[in-house]
């Protein structure tokens, strides 16, 4: 059933933006190289933290064929392709499908609150259904924060039971571990990846596939030595970096310190309707950022 390509520490990676609001592909290859050579094993990419619902659908496919075209490792890539149509989350999938993503991460559509299950499962029938010739593993995208629409447990297996072969895994957004800990549970070699780095030792012991987390834009060294070795003080510290989000717009906070830690204030800028943070919330993380790498891991 499972991609096995994609596993560990896993960013949730920003796509940048250019001075006239569209995507800067070179400054996003950029960033997506220095995360996959500086502790990633993986990068989501067009998911939240990138801002995929920002940008139309001809921009976010011009993105993915970039990541190809200029020699990125596909295997090691995932790509958000949920929509609120269903037609733009089909050509989305095809896309990455043709491309050679190792997974198609998918939102349910987004708009339409209190949809009954059958609804979501014609929404996971039609992409299936239209990506049969080329089969890309489908991971389903869980954070009814911001969707409004959970992926909730009776569903996934109404859904691994239609297409055992498509749903492979899980990113969990939710923030509740008793909710990921079942999910996992639900079919032997069923990948979750909960959001948050502080999972990452739990997963070593087969719990979950690693995890898919915004934070490790900018900890992805301090995870993997988490993920790889056990290390509880990286892990501590890791987790310390994503608590300086707490409270705090967590989009737009990530590339603010990402301009910081890369010395390119253009990292900085978000779509509408995002905005920056206040200088308050960007000096407390950054200083918060310095004094934790301040710290060597032991």
């Amino acid at each position: 059933m499972t991609n096995r390509t994609l596993r560990g520490v896993i960013a949730a990676v920003a796509t940048i933006v250019d001075k006239s609001g569209g995507i800067d592909h070179a400054r996003s290859l950029k960033l997506a190289r220095f995360l996959l050579d500086n502790g990633c094993d993986g990068l989501n990419v067009l998911g939240t933290t990138g801002e995929a619902t920002s940008f139309a659908r001809d921009e976010r496919m011009g993105l993915m064929s970039a990541y190809r075209d200029n020699g990125l490792p596909m295997q090691r890539l995932m790509v958000g392709t949920g929509a609120a149509a269903v037609s733009d989350a089909i050509a989305l999938t095809r896309h990455a499908a043709g491309l050679g993503f190792a997974g198609a991460l998918v939102l349910p559509p987004f708009y339409y609150k209190g949809v009954p299950d059958d609804g979501l499962v014609a929404y996971i029938d039609a992409i299936v259904t239209a990506t049969a010739d080329h089969p890309i593993p489908l991971y389903l995208y869980h954070f009814p924060a911001q969707s409004g629409l959970p992926w909730h447990v009776g569903l996934i297996r109404r859904l691994l039971d239609a297409h055992p072969a498509r749903i492979v895994g899980l990113k969990d957004s939710s923030g509740d571990m008793a909710y990921a800990r079942e999910a996992a549970q639900i079919a032997d070699g069923f990948d979750v990846f909960p959001s948050t780095e502080a999972a990452l030792l739990e997963a070593r012991s087969g719990s979950f596939a690693g995890c898919i987390s915004a934070t490790a834009n900018c900890n992805a060294d301090l995870c993997q030595l988490a993920w790889s070795s056990g290390d509880t003080a990286a892990s501590e510290q890791a987790v310390t970096i994503r608590n300086l989000f707490n409270g705090r717009p967590l989009v737009s906070g990530i590339k603010s310190l990402l301009a910081h830690i890369h010395g390119d204030p253009a990292l900085a800028a978000v779509k509408p309707p995002l905005a920056e943070p206040s200088a308050a919330d960007r000096n407390a993380i950054i200083a918060g950022y310095d004094a934790v790498r301040a710290r060597k891991v032991a």
